[in-house]
């Protein structure tokens, strides 16, 4: 599945006004860590996590991996704080059409 700019444009707004539920400690990304994740994008779909890695290669390297592994989409990241998005089966949040 992709989103198409209709529809990231208007995850972006739904997701401004929320917290990071998740934060990468100094531990990185464990498979607790993982788990979390997947765990809250199950409950609400669209989640921030943020990254507290001091390298802008190494903190890529850490988006892009827990994107692979919870089979997430971007929606964007600001910093150290990445939006994602997930439909679960109860489809809380409805897009809008392409």
């Amino acid at each position: 599945m992709t989103l198409t700019n209709k529809q990231k444009q208007y995850l972006k707004g739904l997701a401004h006004h929320l917290k990071p539920v998740v934060l990468l400690g100094q531990h990185g990304l464990t498979e607790g860590v993982l788990a979390e994740i997947d765990l809250a994008l199950n409950f609400h779909e669209l989640i921030k996590v943020k990254v507290a890695a001091e390298d802008r290669e190494v903190k890529a390297l850490i988006m892009d991996a827990i994107i692979r592994e919870t089979g997430a989409l971007k929606v964007q990241n600001v910093g150290h704080v990445l939006s994602l998005y997930r439909p679960s089966d109860d489809k809380k949040i409805s897009l809008p059409r392409a």
